[in-house]
């Protein structure tokens, strides 16, 4: 069967603060842990009031000190904000200290203007994501022209590499360079996504080209989801994430993230429920088995390895409970 991750943005839910966000996701990642998931990785989101999980590199290491078994990693490390030698000691160091346990996933996401000045950002018009990726390999690997610099520590662990993406375009790109490819369901809304979803797989597959970070391909599929024993439970959740999705303000029209009675109070315009049901696409809701049954038939259709879930529920309980109801269904707490 399928094997189950989670991607965490150490979400701040109404009426918390980030120091309590920070512990509630060290927490999460120990219930998964126990419940026999695979994979725990965290988000880098930059002025986003809601979300406190900006630097995942230092979340992963108290992550890995907190966990046993689990993969720990980033989902991911936007590299427009970063030199490839950084991130590749970065991951390296993190590698050293708890060997075969880390992960390295990678985005593109250049973030608004304000972030991308303010983090010395590269330049779109001259950032190539394949040749960043590629200078990262060559560091962690000791190969290509890096003008006598090495990454340190010089250790033979390695971090496992993945490509973040929602493109057929990077799909390739993945699999030429030999590493992980994770297809996010969540990042925008299309009525197509289900369909790009699989062709982006299959040609991850078909061209895939076993290197040293990988012999064979690995396919992760990202949706979010609002998931619960109970289905209206599981609509009411959906109601809070419908809203944060609006994104309105650079995602800032709200400084928490909202709950259910603030869903349920907001005024939704027009322009506002089409959005919704477009962003619709992007997210699994309802009653357990059933949400089982469509993850099943998503990895299955896509021919995927894993699920990378992101349960942005509106509170910490809701999101243990995802996770433990979530284990039982697939049988990973066996």
């Amino acid at each position: 069967m399928v094997e189950l991750s989670i991607l965490d943005y150490a979400q701040i839910n109404e009426g918390r603060n980030a120091d309590e966000a920070i512990q509630e996701t060290i927490e999460l990642a120990k219930v998964c842990d126990q419940n026999g998931f695979k994979r725990f990785w965290v988000a880098e989101h930059h002025n986003v009031p809601a979300f406190a999980s900006s630097t995942p590199e230092i979340l992963i290491s108290e992550l890995l000190n907190q966990t046993e078994n689990l993969r720990i990693g980033s989902g991911g490390v936007m590299l427009p904000h970063y030199a490839p030698l950084k991130v590749a000691e970065n991951f390296r160091m993190l590698s050293a200290i708890h060997p075969g346990r880390v992960d390295l996933g990678m985005g593109n996401t250049f973030g608004i203007r304000p972030v991308q000045r303010a983090l010395n950002t590269a330049d779109k018009a001259s950032f190539d994501y394949q040749s960043q990726i590629e200078a990262i390999q060559n560091y962690l690997l000791g190969q290509g022209d890096n003008q006598g610099v090495v990454a340190n520590p010089q250790t033979a662990a390695q971090p496992e590499l993945f490509v973040l993406s929602s493109s057929v375009k990077s799909a390739r790109m993945a699999a030429e360079l030999g590493i992980g490819y994770t297809f996010g369901l969540f990042p925008y809304a299309s009525d197509d996504k289900l369909q790009v979803c699989r062709s982006a797989c299959r040609v991850y597959r078909e061209n895939f080209k076993p290197s040293e970070f990988l012999s064979e391909p690995q396919v992760t599929i990202a949706p979010f989801l609002t998931v619960s024993d109970d289905e209206e439970e599981a609509k009411d959740y959906a109601k809070a994430l419908d809203i944060w999705l609006l994104g309105k303000d650079n995602f800032e029209e709200f400084n928490r993230f909202p709950s259910v009675s603030t869903a349920n109070a907001y005024e939704v315009s027009a322009s506002d429920r089409e959005k919704i049901e477009r962003n619709r696409t992007r997210m699994i809701v309802g009653q357990t088995d059933d949400v089982a049954t469509q993850l099943q038939t998503l990895a299955e259709d896509a021919l995927a390895d894993e699920l990378l879930l992101i349960p942005l529920m509106p509170s910490f309980a809701a999101r243990k409970h995802a996770v433990e109801i979530l284990a039982e269904a697939f049988g990973k707490n066996r």
